[in-house]
């Protein structure tokens, strides 16, 4: 982004009275904790603003990247020439009316979990664990253990590309592994509603506690990373076809395959973006050759 066009978009936000912050670094705002700096830092407290930000973004013609808990990213070195728009730190909360939850993009996809939980509803538990927002798990149709975004979703309330606030059904919305609508559309998700059943408190809490329980054995969340780095492939595990081709702890610079779990990359310490994605087809090109699989980034690379 030109600097007239940052100066102008600058002016505008103050204008507005929306937060923001200059040259900041995006290793702050991502679970990797790798990435350079972002030129302006966007962080609106509620929906008005967010949308006002968009708006401006658009009217000076510069790049903007929407974030929410930055948990599937990875960003460039050099960052982000634009403006980053974060939506972790809006307020909101969960609104019920009978089975039905909905809850604002920004929120954490745990705190929607634990709602779910307060109101005896079930449906939700696979998704307690997942280190994002509630927008991010519908962009990406998050999912673990055997459940998905898409099994409890009923409809998304997003800003469109024409500025207009529409509803749309979860049917319509191209739900698919890792995927949705919204990849394709750069359309900015305000709310999410979900559909779950009733059940025994009890019953949700034990299930959350044991699927946490699964996560913290078998997956490194005592190192950064970006979550699962590869898609599994149709009829194999990333993670199995890595560790078969004696990759395990395998490194590049500060990143490395997890000797915990082979399907995350690591960051050791001071590992930047070049080490993720050297290591991530180096990795890619053994397997390949290996076991004739192709893998898939899983997470999303951002460089401007």
């Amino acid at each position: 982004m030109e600097l007239n066009t940052i100066d102008a978009l600058k002016e505008g936000l103050k204008a507005a009275g929306i937060p923001y912050r200059e040259q900041e670094p995006l290793t702050a705002h991502t679970t990797f904790k790798i990435g350079g700096p972002a030129a302006v830092f966007v962080q609106p407290t509620r929906e008005e603003e967010l949308c006002r930000a968009i708006a401006l973004c658009k009217a000076q013609g510069g790049p903007f990247y929407l974030l929410g808990n930055g948990s599937n990213i990875l960003f460039g070195d050099k960052g982000w020439s634009g403006a980053v728009i974060c939506l972790a730190g809006m307020k909101g909360e969960v609104r019920q009316e009978g089975n039905v939850l909905s809850a604002p993009a920004g929120m954490p996809l745990n705190m929607l979990c634990m709602a779910a939980l307060r109101a005896s509803l079930t449906g939700l538990e696979f998704a307690y664990g997942i280190p994002g927002t509630v927008g991010g798990a519908v962009y990406m149709n998050a999912g673990a253990y055997g459940g998905e975004m898409k099994d409890v979703l009923v409809s998304v309330r997003h800003l469109n590309a024409s500025g207009e606030i529409v509803e749309t059904p979860a049917d319509a919305l191209d739900l698919r592994y890792r995927h949705s609508i919204f990849e394709e559309s750069g359309d900015c998700i305000l709310s999410a509603k979900v559909r779950l059943a009733p059940g025994d408190s009890q019953k949700i809490s034990d299930q959350m506690n044991d699927l946490m329980g699964r996560r913290r054995d078998k997956q490194p969340l005592d190192k950064p990373s970006a979550g699962s780095t590869f898609k599994r492939p149709v009829g194999a595990f990333a993670g199995a076809l890595i560790d078969q081709c004696g990759l395990r702890g395998y490194r590049h610079g500060g990143a490395a395959i997890s000797e915990k779990h082979c399907g995350f990359v690591v960051n050791l310490g001071g590992a930047t973006c070049a080490d993720v994605l050297a290591l991530c087809q180096e990795v890619q090109t053994i397997v390949r050759e290996q076991t004739g699989y192709t893998l898939e980034k899983e997470i999303r690379v951002v460089e401007c």
